[in-house]
């Protein structure tokens, strides 16, 4: 009876004993992450921006006289050379504006004439005292009057030969004509825009840099110009990744910054001997610049949360610990230099920082 009533006790203990002897208890677990030493050095590396290409001479053709369009001597996508001829505007108003002008020069010319040779001669009357000085002067003022009409006879004529030459409309620069926007017959008023011809000799790619790109410039050489003399010669490279065969030079800056972008742009000119480089494309400008001194890690130790930028310490105790860094990509694609928030010695989370979690036992 004794045994019974302690049966289920003794079943009990048996299955308990069962089962811990089938079961593991959980153990702690540990995640392998690749990890670096950080440690200065100095590379050279690009950096890189997106840049929109445009020809230096780019300009507008617009008339600047009213007339009805006689011909026009180009095709769209043609290449002209400066000096080359565009637009015959109808002219016949302004050769007859040019005679008239001519005409009234030569009326004011003999009028002047007239009024010297008057008074010249009341110049000896009145030094023999035949005319009073009254006459004198009077004769003088009248020569001076008629000098002055043929000043402004002659500004006429200008001003004619100009309005007849504004009918033979030129390129201003060598380069490609744009798309033709009048007829042939049309009747064109001054201010009309005709096309546009892209100076292609030169090519301008613009890209923006930050303030803090900039203020790091202006602290470090002392002037944006100072910048301009000491850049080294910068790439251009095409969206299919292939290189452009002529470097460019910085030329120039903005001087303003974007409201809306806090940035200011910067100006590159590159030489277009072949006529390989065309308005409107779009590129990626690339300039080697030696970074001197520098923590680098690998853009997979960074983890960007919000507007913070951290990296995973992991310390003797082999526990990761997230720690704000700031940080400027070397343009590679691959790399940063850590600027702050970190030293020389510490160990970090290489590769897979994304996923560590804080207080994670990290082994490497």
């Amino acid at each position: 009876m004794r045994i019974m009533r302690n049966l289920p006790f003794v079943l009990c203990t048996l299955l308990l004993c069962t089962l811990s002897s089938c079961v593991k208890m959980p153990e702690e677990q540990h995640t392998s992450y690749e990890t670096i030493t950080l440690s200065r050095e100095t590379v050279t590396a690009p950096l890189t921006w997106s840049a929109a290409i445009r020809g230096t001479g780019d300009v507008s053709i617009v008339s600047r006289c009213t007339g009805t369009l006689n011909e026009i001597k180009v095709k769209d996508g043609q290449r002209v050379k400066k000096g080359d001829v565009l637009f015959l505007i109808d002219s016949r108003s302004a050769e007859n504006a040019l005679v008239h002008a001519q005409a009234d020069l030569q009326t004011a010319i003999a009028n002047r004439d007239n009024a010297r040779l008057e008074a010249e001669s009341n110049k000896e009357l009145a030094d023999k005292n035949i005319i009073s000085d009254y006459l004198l002067r009077k004769s003088e003022n009248t020569l001076q009057s008629a000098e002055a009409q043929v000043a402004q006879a002659r500004a006429a004529v200008r001003d004619a030969e100009l309005r007849l030459d504004y009918c033979t409309i030129k390129s201003p620069v060598n380069g490609l004509v744009g798309n033709i926007i009048p007829h042939v017959g049309d009747v064109i008023a001054e201010g009309t825009m005709l096309t546009h011809v892209a100076g292609v000799s030169e090519m301008e790619a613009s890209f923006s840099l930050t303030e803090s790109q900039v203020h790091a410039l202006v602290s470090e050489l002392g002037s944006l110009d100072e910048a301009i003399k000491i850049t080294p010669p910068v790439s251009l490279r095409f969206k299919d990744g292939s290189d452009y065969n002529y470097k460019g030079r910085i030329t120039s800056f903005s001087g303003m910054v974007d409201k809306q972008t806090g940035s200011i742009t910067c100006y590159v000119t590159f030489p277009n001997p072949q006529g390989e480089l065309f308005s409107g494309m779009q590129g990626t400008i690339v300039m080697p610049i030696e970074w001197e001194d520098v923590m680098l890690v690998p853009l997979t130790s960074i983890v960007r949360i919000q507007n913070k930028v951290l990296v995973y310490k992991v310390g003797a105790d082999s526990l990761a610990t997230g720690a704000i860094v700031e940080i400027e990509e070397l343009g590679d694609g691959e790399r940063a230099a850590i600027l702050s928030g970190a030293e020389v010695g510490e160990t970090i989370v290489a590769k897979g920082a994304a996923n560590v979690h804080e207080n994670d036992r990290v082994i490497w």
